[in-house]
């Protein structure tokens, strides 16, 4: 193989510049791995709002036959969970950019007072990675003439000024995916009959839960088997036990 057949051609140049992929099945460049740990946090918050909002109605079903009782105890379950998943997230983002700002500052600063201090950083920086004195002091000459910032960020704070996650937007697609686990067990507990309540919830979030259990282990890359088979298991134990307590406590209160 001569060299020029490994000189990048002009358009997977620009494909790396832009963040796309600069050739076919590469699934984790540019902004897809981002993408992937959004869709694996959807996918998780879809499984808490399944978890925590069946084990409300199972429970209270275990208790009372009542539709209203088991739908306010549903409902209330929704929303609290929905809210404190969406604070939760809102104030961890929160906090992880201004973190993120505050880290962007400091270096800009730094590179205003003492340039060829941070020039000489970074050269260490790619000599630890791995190149020679020489080569990694062209290589950090170069970058700091295209971008110094943008050049410290990523080599000595890991940090994409342009990919900087949005506090409102994490809240809301947390939210949002805590409410669409959530209505699947609403809803079998609400739709059939008295006696098949328990027994169709049971089914359905089992089912729900084995879903996302492969969905997550996917995005992940572990095994799907035996994932699959530890929320499965957990949330039957957990729907079992929620719905011994209610019937315990609503018969022993009642």
């Amino acid at each position: 193989m001569s060299p020029d057949d490994v000189v990048p051609s002009a358009a997977q140049a620009q494909a790396a510049e832009s963040g796309r992929p600069t050739h076919a099945r590469e699934p984790h460049a540019g902004g897809t791995a981002g993408r992937l740990n959004w869709l694996r946090a959807g996918v998780l918050g879809a499984n808490d709002g399944i978890v925590s909002v069946a084990a409300i109605v199972i429970g209270v079903a275990g208790a009372t036959a009542d539709r209203g009782v088991i739908f306010t105890a549903g409902l209330a379950g929704l929303v609290g969970g929905a809210v404190s998943m969406a604070l939760g997230e809102y104030v961890s983002v929160s906090s992880q950019r201004d973190s993120e700002r505050a880290e962007i500052k400091q270096e800009k600063q730094e590179l205003a007072d003492s340039p060829e201090a941070e020039l000489t950083e970074l050269s260490a920086l790619y000599e630890a990675k791995g190149l020679s004195a020489a080569t990694a002091r062209t290589v950090a000459t170069e970058l700091t003439a295209h971008g110094a910032l943008n050049a410290h960020l990523d080599a000595e704070l890991h940090i994409d000024p342009t990919d900087l996650v949005s506090p409102v937007q994490a809240a809301g697609a947390s939210a949002l995916s805590f409410v669409a686990g959530a209505l699947l067990p609403m809803l079998a507990i609400l739709l059939p009959p008295a006696g098949l309540r328990v027994p169709v919830t049971f089914v359905a979030v089992l089912v729900a839960l084995a879903v996302t259990g492969a969905l997550s282990a996917h995005l992940g890359g572990s095994d799907v088997r035996r994932a699959v088979l530890r929320v499965v298991i957990g949330g039957a134990l957990g729907l079992a036990f929620t719905y011994g307590v209610g019937h315990l406590f609503g018969t022993a209160i009642g």
